[in-house]
């Protein structure tokens, strides 16, 4: 029964919150009142026993942590993979804690979500992903309501609510994809624009068995069989720049069947490239880096650009000093070795050592996306790759005039195909040979956890269908390379096309 209490200078209200336990009235920050008077306590207290009673009750200290707090202890008490953990931290610290990281939990309404989400949206961010970062905040409020700190989660659409027409027009646009022939001819240039073998063999695989972008680069040596390879790991890229070495996404080992042509094709680039254990995990990898090792920064000592600044030049003259002397004039070569030598500098014992791994981004800027398009990436005009028309595709020309050496330029092959959307191609090849769900979902690493997919079994009739379907796939697209010429600049596919590799 609510009552008033007699304290030092004033009366507070108890009432009746449930059998042994009495709450007192407070304001909405949580702060006891102080009445003047007793019949004014009681009035307030018989107000919020009444309100128990209907079931309209709710503790004002409730929710009064504030986010930023409770998503700091929340994100510490996860336990979950590395990949996972770095895309909540990029979700909370980038868009979540600048819109509600001062607000106490019980004052984040549904209108302040709905308002921050189209705030997100006037800022150009695609759909897809802010429905990830509202996701991100309703699964930590969800846990928040868990723990009894606010009695609703405001992220929870209720159903039949909200605009319903122009939804198609948030629609992100349709994921690119190419043909066999397609994987050969990007992949045949990609590995022009590299110099070698590695991204010919690396774009042929992904396009050919669907491997996540993670599970090539960690595509180890000892799990390549003349028929199979096993996806036991990927290497994740942190946003320190780590890659860390994990199971793959949703713990999807599997064995991938390979065409025997694809188990020979690998097997010749192992030959070929020889592979060595990498320094930062000690594995041999079948794919290398492409790009010179990151680490110059770091080195002490003079830096390439001081030397610029005290000879007075670029530094691409003073690289062409260290390089190609013969190419800069008497006197400007005397100028930058002067400032060599008065500086100090000492070329890096790392210069020319190429990155264990591939980058993420650096792959599909400067090899995937020239290859796939015909240009380089630019913030401003695009800028066609200039290559040497002879012997065909083209060799890119490189270096100071690249563009008044070239004669040609490349044609686009597939104008928005991303290194992803190969994973989308290879799902779209097993489409078009007819493959069962059931051997497309263990290929791709996909669950499907419905009561059809229970029922249905893989065959060996159906594993050989689908190799004897990709390996016509694969001769068509290698026929039809062939017409266009003979031969190919790239080792690894001038062999193919030649028949030079044993079993082809």
């Amino acid at each position: 029964m609510a009552y008033a209490e007699n304290r030092t200078g004033y009366w507070r209200g108890r009432y009746k919150i449930e059998a042994g336990n009495y709450g007192t009235v407070k304001d909405e920050a949580g702060a006891t009142i102080r009445f003047r008077t007793k019949r004014e306590a009681e009035q307030a207290a018989e107000e919020e026993e009444a309100k128990v009673r209907k079931r309209t009750w709710r503790d004002p200290a409730l929710g009064q942590e504030k986010f930023s707090s409770y998503v700091n202890e929340w994100y510490a008490g996860q336990d979950l993979a590395v990949s996972t953990m770095q895309t909540y931290r990029r979700n909370i610290e980038t868009h979540l804690l600048p819109a509600f990281g001062g607000r106490a939990l019980a004052d984040i309404k549904r209108s302040d979500i709905d308002a921050w989400e189209k705030a997100e949206r006037a800022l150009g961010y695609a759909e897809s992903t802010i429905k990830t970062w509202r996701a991100t905040l309703h699964l930590i409020l969800s846990d928040a309501l868990h723990d009894k700190l606010i009695t609703a989660n405001p992220v929870t659409k209720r159903r039949g609510r909200g605009r319903r027409a122009g939804r198609s027009s948030r629609r992100g646009p349709e994921k690119a994809v190419t043909s066999a022939l397609g994987i050969v001819l990007i992949a045949e240039r990609a590995a022009l624009l590299s110099g070698r073998d590695d991204e010919f063999v690396a774009i042929v695989t992904k396009g050919f068995t669907g491997m996540r972008w993670g599970e090539l680069v960690g595509l180890e040596k000892e799990y390549v069989r003349a028929r199979e390879l096993r996806v036991e790991w990927q290497l994740y890229e942190l946003d320190t720049g780590e890659l860390h070495r994990c199971p793959p996404k949703d713990d999807s080992m599997r064995t991938v069947d390979l065409p025997e042509w694809h188990g020979k094709l690998l097997a010749d680039h192992i030959a070929h490239a020889a592979p060595q254990p990498c320094a930062c995990h000690g594995r041999t990898y079948v794919f290398r880096g492409h790009r010179p090792a990151n680490g110059a920064a770091s080195q002490p000592g003079a830096k390439i650009v001081d030397v610029a600044r005290r000879a007075g030049v670029s530094t691409g003259t003073v690289s062409n000093v260290l390089n190609r002397p013969d190419t800069v004039p008497e006197v400007t070569r005397a100028k930058v070795q002067s400032a060599i030598s008065d500086l100090g500098y000492v070329r890096s014992a790392r210069a020319g050592e190429l990155a264990a791994h591939w980058r993420r981004s650096g792959f599909a800027s400067w090899l995937f996306h020239p290859a796939a398009t015909g240009q380089y990436p630019s913030q401003g005009q695009p800028r066609p790759v200039p290559v040497l028309g002879e012997p065909w595709p083209g060799v890119p020309a490189r270096g100071r005039g690249a563009a008044l050496r070239a004669d040609a330029c490349w044609l686009p092959v597939a104008p928005r195909l991303t290194p992803h959307g190969l994973r989308h191609t290879h799902k779209t090849l097993m489409d078009g040979l007819g493959i069962p769900a059931q051997l497309k979902d263990e290929r791709m690493g996909h669950l499907d956890g419905s009561v059809q997919a229970r029922y249905s079994h893989i065959t060996a009739e159906m594993r050989e269908g689908l190799m004897t379907g990709l390996t016509g796939l694969w001769h068509a697209a290698l026929a039809e390379r062939r017409s266009l010429s003979p031969g190919s600049p790239v080792g690894a596919l001038d062999r193919l096309l030649r028949g030079k590799i044993p079993g082809f």
